[in-house]
């Protein structure tokens, strides 16, 4: 379980106060050193935690004041690479810009700062963390080991996983343990819970197809060992003629239907041996920040949900699209009892001059399209009552060769040059100076109680 958060009687009446008075007018908003609403403080542990007030969710910051998460992706002085070379462009006009990377950090935050955001998102340059401003780190724990040969998820059940999660942990979390402007962590980017893009199967058909002693495969064969007790009962409930639980998933089995409860259980079981070495890796090191989640990829499967109810502080999901997806960040706090932030969201226009091929997201005409695109998916996702944050991919936009992955978009706040688009920055700014009005003064109602 996460680090248990202190029951604090005077949090319900500040909230219910404050967000009556203090945000009733935008012009009336101070904001402390960490981006939260000066007013009078809560009692806090000096970290970043999560808050909430008659349904509506928020987080507090290390000073005891209200806080969302206000986030750019990628604030880099090398964020990409030519595919096939070593030339960045980015960093070479930074170079000549800012002379080094120390000076290009203080400049571009404190830049990012006049543009209303608070926080340096997921894939940024620890000289960002330094500057004084909220931060986010992302632990990349799948990728601590090899994968089995044609798997797209890490074997979770073999203890060499557990320890190598451990490992992360230790070499990342432990120095950053006693820092309040780190939010928290996020386990990993955009993991496949299930088929989409990457591939047709499930989790787990996947599973069963690893090596006859991966641990993997032998955690499928308890589970179902546990659910049917004999195989005579699987193959009665499959329509299949396996003669032993080792045999399942070695022969062909044309007739066979599996059950989606099935799938489903084990699904959950995966997903909560992930969540729980994730949690206890970090917790082993750093009891204070707040465990971020895994960053779905635009969707969340309900037995993934299900199984992260009691790991995570909040949950984060990745989101291209014109409009956020309301449904399913209900469904999220409905299940997981948590928060959720949008920690990817971007909109690409034909006016940058890049090819805009490769990378996902809606491609619009105009810089102009982009900000007013921006301004009402902002407006309408922090309506939303269980909404902490959102985090803008990306900070500079891809080279127009591709990147590693050939992507070539237009997503940043600036060009590959270092120069801002104004139209886009400038309303940014005015949005984000009003965010926490919008998020005090939505509507809410009283959250519907999560399974226990």
């Amino acid at each position: 379980m996460p680090a248990k958060l202190p029951v604090i009687c005077l949090v319900a009446s500040y909230l219910m106060v404050y967000c009556s008075s203090c945000f009733a007018s935008q012009e009336s908003l101070r904001f402390d050193r960490y981006g939260g609403v000066v007013g009078d403080s809560v009692p806090t542990a000096g970290w970043f935690r999560p808050a909430r007030q008659e349904g509506r969710w928020w987080l507090i910051d290390p000073d005891g004041h209200l806080f969302l998460s206000l986030g750019v992706n990628n604030v880099s002085y090398t964020p990409d690479i030519i595919q096939g070379t070593d030339r960045s462009p980015y960093r070479e006009a930074a170079a000549e810009k800012y002379g080094d990377r120390e000076a290009w950090a203080k400049a571009v935050v404190g830049r990012l700062r006049g543009w209303g955001f608070n926080t340096i998102g997921a894939w940024s340059d620890d000289l960002a963390w330094r500057q004084q401003m909220p931060y986010t780190v992302i632990l990349h724990l799948a990728e601590q080991v090899k994968w089995p040969a044609g798997s797209t998820f890490p074997d979770v059940f073999d203890p060499a996983y557990e320890r190598a999660a451990l490992g992360a942990a230790r070499r990342t979390c432990r120095p950053l343990a006693d820092d309040p402007w780190l939010v928290g962590y996020f386990t990993d980017n955009e993991l496949r819970w299930g088929p989409d893009w990457r591939s047709s199967q499930t989790l787990f058909a996947e599973s069963l197809a690893l090596g006859d002693d991966a641990p993997g495969r032998q955690a499928v064969l308890r589970f179902l060992a546990g659910r049917y007790a004999t195989i005579a009962s699987l193959n009665e409930a499959w329509g299949t003629q396996y003669a032993d639980f080792a045999e399942i998933g070695r022969t062909p089995q044309p007739d066979a239907h599996l059950p989606q409860t099935d799938e489903d259980g084990f699904l959950r079981l995966i997903a909560e041996r992930y969540f729980d070495v994730a949690e206890r890796a970090i917790r082993a090191v750093d009891d204070h920040h707040m465990i971020l989640g895994c960053r779905f990829a635009g969707y969340a499967p309900r037995p993934v949900l299900e199984a992260m109810r009691g790991h995570v502080d909040l949950v984060s999901v990745n989101h291209y699209d014109v409009s956020p997806p309301v449904a399913l960040l209900h469904e999220v706090t409905e299940v997981t009892g948590r928060p959720v932030m949008i920690t990817e969201f971007s909109y690409r226009g034909r006016d940058s001059g890049l090819p805009n091929t490769r990378g996902a997201g809606v491609v619009v005409d105009t810089q102009r399209d982009r900000a007013e695109h921006f301004a009402n998916y902002v407006e309408e996702l922090m309506a939303l009552p269980n909404v902490v944050g959102y985090h803008w991919f990306e900070h500079a936009d891809e080279p127009a060769e591709g990147r590693f992955d050939g992507e070539n978009s237009n997503y940043g706040l600036v060009t590959i040059q270092d120069r801002p688009y104004r139209v886009l920055v400038e309303t940014m700014a005015r949005v984000n100076r009003a965010v926490f009005t919008v998020a005090a003064s939505a509507p809410v109602k009283p959250p519907s109680p999560a399974p226990e």
